[in-house]
């Protein structure tokens, strides 16, 4: 489907861009008006200076000359003003539409966000800037060529219909040869921004893979040669292939570009010629009066100039439609993209960084469910406690609500899974899991990998929406829960949980849990929760480790700390936060034996203070610290032969 000149969509999802739609409008009309009276008094002028001897001075022309400068004058400044506000409408709308990208990608389905990360970084980080050309160059000129021609060509009818019909048969080969040259450079920006997209993908798996690079000596610039003389392939041919292709693919662009652009210079330079010619003709054999000569040639060139630069213009827009029509992609999730998810595969996929955790970085109560919900939620205990917004590891910033005030509001955090399937790649994952995941004790979900054991989880919070089956909480459905409320009282431990960019104490209260000052020594001193998780996962040997403590900074996804380090802080915020729902995705898979113990019995000892613990695990450890065991299963079918 082609796309529309001026996408309404950027109109619903920009506010400040209808406001500069309308200035950009009404300062055209007044570009127009000026285009006509700066050609009238300048043909007047001439006109009467050339035929007439006797008003050959200053003071013959004053209300002219004046008229002249005021409609220079406005023009210029209309002109300034427009670009001015192009300008900021550029900026606020490009961060108006970032910001509502990433929060409606927070929002996806943790599959889909996984699929689509990379597209939303270059999309948020540098592909809408070509908005700004749009909306700056492309537009305006858009405004000008509806309003200019038709204002002009009336105009250059009523003093000389020759010209203006010359002018009426020219002007539309412009729009012609423009549907040709778009035409030829159709999909063009798409697929530079694909490459664009495709190369910040493999850079980004690069850097991500350099530590095994270097262990594998193949970082270097030149193929390295191995011990037993065989020569072992670089990274860096491959680099310079990647770039040497969005290089060619963006020349490729830019020499259309300026091709286009002198084919419609060409057209419209003999466009004006024919009109310069036909007028010298008449003024020469007498046909036509002077006066109305200099109005059709001033004016004739203004009649194909905005078309011209709405070409020249075009393809400088095309970048930023392109990732725009991406954007809108995420934040219309009624059209493509909630198709694409419901029929997207996949099954028991970790969700991580940007991913799942990132799916509870918007407040979680902005779901269109919220007052068909209330019913449901009250009846389930839910309502009456006050929600917070989500963390980037899938847990709830804010004030974390104690199992005896979920006790005493009803709420019993009882979960049942009847007879879940979701479907994946090649049939469902899980298929037909039914269980009941009540408090007081832990709950080990176990099976082979890509049974769907972390979809489980994923239908538990209500993340997916489930092919087949249900997930109720105090018997109500999870999808009928308010999603913040309920995601309030859930700590969630995905396979590999995100770190933010910041101090350890910040990452810490993402849940909800303080680093309290103590002031007591020795004894004296009692040991909180937050101490007792930090010694039953191990990281208060971490913190010893570290000079600054909580105070230490990490970059972004825990660079700073090793990996079983960056596991340590997870659990520890997971078990200081006092939620009664604990969901942990192989929560000892990075840890050491003993460590692997303490964290198995913190857990029990959650479990039988009344959370309701549900861990992924294959360990025969984990298995043995369960209290109930829940085998998962995928269920494959197979594809049907098809008759010939």
């Amino acid at each position: 489907m082609a796309r529309p000149p001026v996408d309404p969509r950027l109109w619903k999802h920009a506010r400040s861009a209808r406001r500069y739609l309308v200035l950009s409008v009404a300062l055209s009309l007044v570009i127009t008006g000026s285009i006509v009276a700066t050609a009238v008094a300048v043909a007047r002028v001439l006109a009467g200076v050339i035929t007439d001897p006797g008003r050959r001075s200053l003071g013959a022309w004053t209300f002219e000359l004046i008229v002249l400068a005021v409609a220079i004058g406005c023009r210029v400044l209309a002109t300034w003003v427009q670009s001015r506000l192009a300008h900021r409408a550029g900026a606020t709308v490009v961060a108006e539409l970032e910001t509502a990208v990433l929060a409606a990608g927070a929002r996806l389905a943790p599959r889909e966000l996984e699929t689509r990360r990379t597209e939303l970084a270059v999309v948020v980080s540098t592909g809408l800037t070509g908005l700004r050309a749009y909306l700056t160059g492309y537009l305006p000129a858009l405004l000008l060529a509806c309003l200019v021609p038709p204002i002009v060509l009336v105009v250059i009818a009523c003093h000389d219909p020759i010209s203006g019909v010359i002018a009426v048969v020219t002007l539309p080969l412009i729009p012609i040869f423009m549907i040709l040259i778009g035409l030829l450079t159709q999909g063009r920006a798409e697929a530079t921004l694909a490459a664009t997209t495709r190369l910040s993908d493999q850079l980004l798996d690069l850097f991500a893979g350099m530590p095994t690079l270097r262990a594998l000596g193949r970082e270097g610039g030149v193929d390295a040669t191995a011990t037993n003389g065989s020569r072992t392939r670089s990274m860096q041919p491959r680099v310079r292939e990647l770039g040497d292709a969005l290089r060619q693919r963006t020349m490729r662009a830019l020499r259309i570009a300026f091709l286009s652009s002198m084919v419609l210079e060409l057209l419209a330079t003999l466009s004006v010629a024919l009109i310069a010619v036909s007028i010298g003709l008449r003024l020469v054999y007498g046909e036509m009066s002077l006066y109305a000569g200099l109005v059709a040639l001033i004016l004739a060139p203004e009649v194909y100039l905005p078309l011209r630069m709405v070409g020249e213009r075009f393809h400088a827009a095309q970048d930023g439609m392109a990732a725009a029509d991406k954007a809108f992609a995420v934040l219309e999730p009624e059209s493509a993209a909630v198709a694409h998810d419901s029929s997207r595969p996949g099954a028991d996929e970790p969700t991580e960084s940007v991913g799942a955790g990132d799916a509870f970085a918007v407040q979680a109560g902005r779901s269109t469910r919220d007052a068909e919900s209330v019913e449901g939620s009250r009846s389930a205990g839910i309502l009456g406690v006050g929600g917070a917004p989500m963390g980037s590891d899938g847990g709830l910033v804010g004030a974390a609500t104690s199992t005896d005030d979920d006790a005493a509001r009803g709420f019993a955090g009882i979960v049942e899974i009847r007879d879940l399937a979701v479907r994946a790649r090649d049939g469902f994952a899980p298929a037909g899991l039914t269980a009941m995941l009540r408090p007081t004790a832990m709950t080990v979900l176990t099976g082979p990998n890509g049974s769907g054991k972390s979809t489980a989880l994923q239908a538990i919070l209500g993340l997916i929406t489930p092919d087949q089956g249900s997930v109720t909480v105090d018997g109500t459905d999870v999808r009928e829960l308010d999603q913040q409320l309920w995601w309030s009282r859930v700590a969630w431990l995905p396979q590999r949980p995100v770190l933010v960019p910041g101090t350890l104490r910040e990452n810490l209260e993402l849940l909800g849990a303080r680093t309290p000052e103590h002031t007591a020594k020795g004894a004296s001193r009692v040991i909180d929760e937050l101490e007792a998780a930090c010694i039953a996962t191990g990281f208060d040997a971490v913190l010893d480790e570290l000079p600054q403590g909580w105070d230490t900074v990490v970059g972004a996804g825990g660079v700073g700390l090793s990996l079983g380090q960056r596991q340590r802080l997870a659990l520890t915020r997971v078990l200081a936060a006092d939620r009664p729902v604990l969901l942990l995705d192989e929560p000892t898979a990075h840890l050491d034996p003993a460590s692997e113990a303490t964290v198995l019995t913190a857990l029990q000892q959650r479990a039988r203070a009344g959370a309701n613990v549900i861990v992924i695990g294959h360990r025969p450890s984990v298995l043995a610290a369960a209290d109930h065991i829940v085998r998962v299963q995928a269920r494959t079918i197979e594809a049907q032969a098809v008759p010939r």
